[in-house]
């Protein structure tokens, strides 16, 4: 007779805790489309700020820290260019805020579990199990019946160049998640994130400049949104987000920041007036429940 092997208290306290920094993550990033149309200014120029106020923070946090392990130069190139996909990810994403309703951008940027699945087959050889594809599809269903509406989020018009903004954003996610996967059990949270961010923050500005988009002349209000949109959904959330794929698969991960997509509903209902409608709350109850299948059997 077999018995199996009881789960060391140490592993089942990180569990516990990457669980929680994953709850944590969740929240701050629910703040995300509130804060940039608040801002109102250009996608790209949020995006760039957003990880500009969080360098500010983390850069004298790793250097205050001193040496803390040996990275590799590969390790280090990795991480940087994990930081290039996450800034592609906020330019697109930020811009389809402003051209489409809040929640809407929030549902498709959350296509992000179709491409990690798929990226995550292909890239690692690592099949998802068939729990994950089935609270995926879940997930997904209930993210097209949330999407099923009027061509207006309140006064917020819907349009299909914001859609696909938000559909490009949600591959390059996935790519940042599959490369922090690879890359954070080489390194602690703060090392990545710094290293992350400084990708993020030249890729950004050298966006910025080619477009030439405008970095100066906002408004008290859009400046407070541009701090807290650093502070809150950058720097507080994606250190909780990184420190949880430190102890979780990416697909696991995925699938649970969809738990955002009724938070940022709630959210843009009582902010923006966007108003959600019964199909979008039974459809947020959907993606709750393919959350659940996929952590179930974790």
């Amino acid at each position: 007779m077999k018995y199996s092997q009881p789960v060391p208290q140490q592993n089942r306290s990180a569990g516990a805790m990457a669980y929680l920094a994953l709850l944590g993550a969740v929240a701050g990033i629910a703040w995300s489309a509130i804060l940039v149309r608040w801002a109102g200014i250009p996608g790209a120029a949020s995006a760039f700020y957003r990880v500009l106020v969080a360098g500010v923070v983390l850069l004298p946090m790793r250097l205050a820290r001193g040496a803390r392990g040996r990275v590799t130069s590969r390790a280090a190139a990795v991480a940087f260019a994990g930081g290039v996909f996450f800034a592609l990810d906020i330019a697109l994403w930020n811009t389809s805020v402003m051209h489409t309703g809040a929640a809407v951008a929030s549902i498709l940027g959350n296509n992000t579990p179709v491409f990690v699945g798929i990226l995550t087959w292909l890239v690692l050889r690592r099949p998802p199990r068939a729990s994950f594809w089935l609270g995926l599809s879940l997930a997904f269903v209930g993210c097209l019946t949330i999407m099923l509406g009027p061509a207006h989020a309140g006064s917020a018009p819907i349009t299909m160049f914001g859609n696909l903004m938000a559909i490009g954003g949600s591959f390059f996610f996935a790519a940042y998640l599959i490369t922090t996967e690879r890359v954070r059990r080489e390194m602690d949270t703060l090392t990545f994130n710094t290293l992350a961010i400084a990708g993020s923050i030249g890729t950004l500005l050298l966006t910025c400049v080619l477009l030439r988009l405008p970095l100066a002349g906002y408004t008290p209000r859009a400046w407070a949104a541009l701090l807290a949109l650093g502070l809150v959904s950058q720097f507080a959330a994606y250190y909780a987000l990184v420190y949880a794929l430190g102890h979780l698969p990416a697909t696991i991960t995925s699938v649970g920041l969809l738990a955002q997509v009724p938070c940022t509903a709630c959210l843009a209902w009582l902010l923006l007036g966007e108003p959600l409608t019964p199909l979008q709350i039974a459809g947020g109850g959907v993606v709750l429940v393919g959350i659940y299948v996929v952590n179930r059997d974790r």
